[in-house]
Order: structure tokens, then sequence, then C-alpha cells
């Protein structure tokens, strides 16, 4: 199956921005995405986002225990959602800002964040792809929406508006 190169070199960029979302860490993503582009290549998979991205999330699951993704947070102490905003906020911030504030996220949300705001799916697409809830996936993604902005809050960072 041939590709072209521009292709496929958009493919592995894409499948190491999905890698770096979950670890956080850009030599882990690089050991992430090759372990799953060799499975792949191995497995003589569709050269496909959705199918390279199964691989990524697979390697990164075997990678760190279950238990390590899953936190759990007592009602009393969780906050109250708000209303569901655009992402295009997200999409005027600064990177550097923006990286530490993600490093504030716990993996899950990260992974939710990324897969809705950054790559375009749908809840539902996530909640299929992570094989988990609907609503699980848009409290993930409330609660980094948050989380994110209480960073920028709390060292009063200004949001860059562009023209």
């Amino acid at each position: 199956m041939s590709h072209d190169g521009n292709s496929l070199k958009a493919l592995l960029h894409s499948g190491f921005r999905y890698a770096l979302s979950l670890t956080h860490n850009t030599a882990k993503a690089e050991d992430v995405l090759q372990d799953a582009w060799l499975a792949v290549l191995k497995a003589n998979g569709p050269h496909q986002r959705q199918y390279l991205f199964s691989a990524i999330r697979t390697r990164f699951l075997n990678m760190y225990k279950r238990e390590h993704l899953v936190v759990l947070v007592d009602i009393n102490e969780a906050q109250p959602l708000p209303a569901q905003e655009e992402f295009e906020y997200f999409d005027m911030l600064d990177f550097h800002h923006v990286d530490k504030a993600l490093a504030e996220l716990r993996s899950a949300e990260r992974e939710a964040l990324f897969l809705m705001a950054v790559e375009g799916y749908t809840a539902q697409e996530v909640a299929d792809f992570t094989g988990q809830a609907r609503g699980t996936v848009l409290s993930h993604v409330h609660r980094a929406k948050i989380k994110v902005r209480h960073f920028f809050d709390t060292f009063n960072i200004e949001v860059r508006h562009e023209k």
C-alpha cells in the first residue's frame, strides 16, 4: 500500500501530538508513537488516523497501569460545571502558557480535551474511542476547561485576541 510522503508525515505528526497529549512528555510520546507505528506496520494495518490513535492509546495504557489514570474525586470537593463554551478560547492562548496549564490536567482530561478541541472528534466519537460514557467524556472536557481557565485567572495571564 503506497502513501504519499506528505500524508504519512501528517499522520505521524498527528499521532505524535496525540501521544504527547497523553504522556505530556516528549520522550515518552516519541516512544509510544514508535511502538504504535511498529505495531501498525507489523499488522499491515491501515495507515489511518483512527487506527494509529487506537494503537497509541493501547501502548499508553500498557505503559501506565489503568489505576494511575483514574482519580476519584470526592463529590463534596467537585466544582459545578459551567455551561459549555466554544473551544476557540484555547486557540487564542500563548502555547507556553497552554502547555503549563495542560500539565495541571489529569491524563483523561488532557486526552478528551485534545481529541475534541484539536482533532475535532465529537463527544460520542471520543466516548466510543476511549470506551467511556459520553457524559464522562463531557465531564472530563468541562473539568479540563475549568482547570485551564483557573490557571490563567490565577496567574493573571491575558488571552491574546487575534483579528
